[in-house]
C-alpha cells in the first residue's frame, strides 16, 4: 500500500512544481518512508467506534481509521485505554476500572472480529514484524492512567494479559499513584511525588514487563520514577520544554535523565505543548469564521462542558453540525488565517525533535501525534499525512537509519528491553 501512496503524493509534487532538489528530497522522503516502520504511540479511541456498524475499516470523523493509515502509510498505532481522573474511592476506582476494560474489549474486537485480516494485535518487537511483512496494520495497547487498577495491583498484571504494554502513573490530576503535572497550575501536590503504592506500582510493572510512561505525571513523580525502575522508561507523548514552557512537556532534568535511564521520548504533535502562544493566536483568527459558519446552519457554539451534559442523542446532533460548520470554515480560515496567524505546523513539530536529540541523543527521541485526543499538527492532521513528518526529516539531513530509529526502532528496543527485564523477575 506504501508503493501505491508514493506513486500518488509523487504524481501531485510533480503537477506543482518543484526544483530538482527538492524533487530528489521528495523521492528520497517517499523511499524512506516505504522501508521504515512507521509507529505512532498515542492514539486515543471512542468505543461507539470499534461496533460491526462503525468501526476503522470505514472512513471514519476520526484522524485514524484503516483507509487514512493506508494513505499515509501508517503501519503502528498505540491505541489508548484511556480513564479520566475522579475521587480516590472504591466507587471511583470501580467505575473507572469498567470504562477500562470496555475499551480493552474494543481494541480486541477490532483485532480480532471486525478487521483480522486488516489489523492484528501486537505485543513484542517480534509481532510488530511479522505482522507488517504479512500486509497488515499493527495495533497495540497503552494505558493512560493506572487509575483503574485502584489499589489491587495483581490489575497491572491482568492489563498485561490483556495486551497492554505501557501505561502512566497518573494522568490530569494527583492519584494514588503519584502527583500528576497539573499540580504546577495550582501549586498543590498530594505526595511531593510517587506515594507508597506508586513505588509498589514501579516495581510491579517492571516484574511484569510493561513499559511506565511519564508523559503525564509531575517532574517530582517522574525523576523518582526514573530513579527507582529497574527498566527503561518512555514519555508516550510529550515534547521539549525549554522549546515551549508547558508542564506537559520534558524539562532538560527529565530528558537528561530519560538518557540515563535508557528510555525514550515521543515528541508529540499536539499544539498546544508545540507552540501554544502561535496555537492561541490561530484559534482567535479562526474562532470568528467557525462562528460566522456555525450562524449560517442555525448552529449556537457551546462549551464543553456544556456538551458533556447533553444526552447522546443531543450530543451526536450537535456534533454533526459542528463537524458541518468546521467543514465549511475550513477554506475560509486557509485563505484568510494562515497568512496572518499560521498554524502549528510539521516544520515546528519536528523543531522539538531537533532539541531533543541535540540534547539526549537520537537513540532517545520518538515520534507520536496524540490523534483522536486533541493532537495533530498542520499538514500532519490525522494518518492520511503522516509522510509529511518523513518528508521534513529528509529535509533536514536526517539519514534512513536514523529516521527509521524516529519512528519505530527506538521505542522497539525499549519495549524489548522491558521485556528482558521482567525475564530476570
Amino acid at each position: 500500500m506504501k508503493k501505491l501512496l508514493s506513486s500518488s503524493l509523487l504524481a501531485v509534487f510533480l503537477i506543482f512544481g518543484c526544483t530538482t532538489s527538492d524533487q530528489e528530497i521528495f523521492e528520497k522522503a517517499m523511499g524512506i518512508h516505504e522501508r521504515v516502520i512507521t509507529l505512532d504511540t498515542h492514539v486515543d479511541i471512542n468505543v461507539d467506534n470499534f461496533t460491526e456498524e462503525t468501526n476503522y475499516t470505514q472512513r471514519l470523523n476520526t484522524q485514524v481509521d484503516l483507509p487514512k493509515m493506508e494513505e499515509g502509510g501508517l503501519d503502528v498505532v498505540w491505541l489508548i485505554v484511556y480513564t479520566g481522573q475522579d475521587t480516590l474511592s472504591e466507587e471511583g476506582y470501580a467505575d473507572a476500572y469498567e470504562n477500562a476494560i470496555s475499551k480493552f474489549d474494543a481494541i480486541h474486537r477490532l483485532t480480532e472480529e471486525i478487521a483480522p485480516d486488516q489489523i492484528e494485535l501486537a505485543t513484542t518487537s517480534e509481532d510488530v514484524r511479522r505482522i507488517i511483512a504479512e500486509g497488515k496494520k499493527v495495533a497495540m495497547i497503552g494505558v493512560e492512567n493506572a487509575y483503574p487498577v485502584g489499589e489491587d495491583l495483581s490489575r497491572i498484571e491482568e492489563f498485561y494479559n490483556r495486551g497492554a504494554r505501557y501505561m502512566s502513573l497518573t494522568h490530569n490530576g494527583h492519584n494514588q499513584f503519584g502527583d500528576s503535572n497539573t499540580g504546577e497550575g495550582d501549586g498543590e501536590w498530594k505526595h511531593d511525588g510517587l506515594s507508597d503504592l506508586g513505588r509498589e506500582a514501579i516495581a510491579e510493572m517492571n516484574r511484569v514487563g510493561i513499559m511506565i510512561d511519564i508523559s503525564h505525571p509531575a517532574k517530582t513523580t517522574n525523576m523518582q520514577t526514573m530513579e527507582l525502575s529497574k527498566a527503561p522508561v518512555i514519555a508516550s507523548h510529550s515534547s521539549a520544554r525549554n522549546v515551549y514552557n508547558h508542564s506537559r512537556n520534558l524539562s532538560d532534568d527529565e530528558l537528561l535523565k530519560l538518557k540515563e535511564n535508557g528510555g525514550v521520548v515521543q515528541t508529540v504533535a499536539f499544539r498546544g505543548y508545540v507552540d501554544g502562544e502561535k496555537h492561541a493566536a490561530w484559534q482567535e483568527a479562526s474562532r470568528t469564521i467557525l462562528e460566522e459558519e456555525a450562524e449560517k446552519i442555525g448552529l449556537e457554539l457551546l462549551n464543553w462542558g456544556d456538551i458533556r451534559e447533553m444526552d447522546a442523542a443531543e450530543r451526536e446532533e450537535y456534533m454533526e453540525m459542528y463537524r458541518t460548520a468546521q467543514d465549511n470554515a475550513e477554506p475560509r480560515i486557509e485563505a484568510e488565517v494562515n497568512e496572518i496567524a499560521p498554524p502549528v505546523n510539521v516544520a515546528d513539530f519536528v523543531d522539538h525533535i531537533d532539541y531533543m536529540v541535540e540534547l539526549i541523543g537520537i537513540e532517545h527521541v520518538g515520534i507520536s501525534s496524540d490523534f483522536d485526543g486533541g493532537g495533530g499538527v498542520y499538514n500532519w492532521m490525522d494518518a492520511s499525512e503522516t509522510f509529511n513528518v518523513t518528508h521534513e526529516l529528509v529535509k533536514r539531513g536526517y539519514s534512513e537509519e536514523e529516521i527509521e530509529m524516529l519512528w519505530s526502532g527506538n521505542l522497539l528496543r525499549v519495549l524489548d528491553e522491558v521485556q528482558a527485564v521482567a525475564e530476570e523477575f
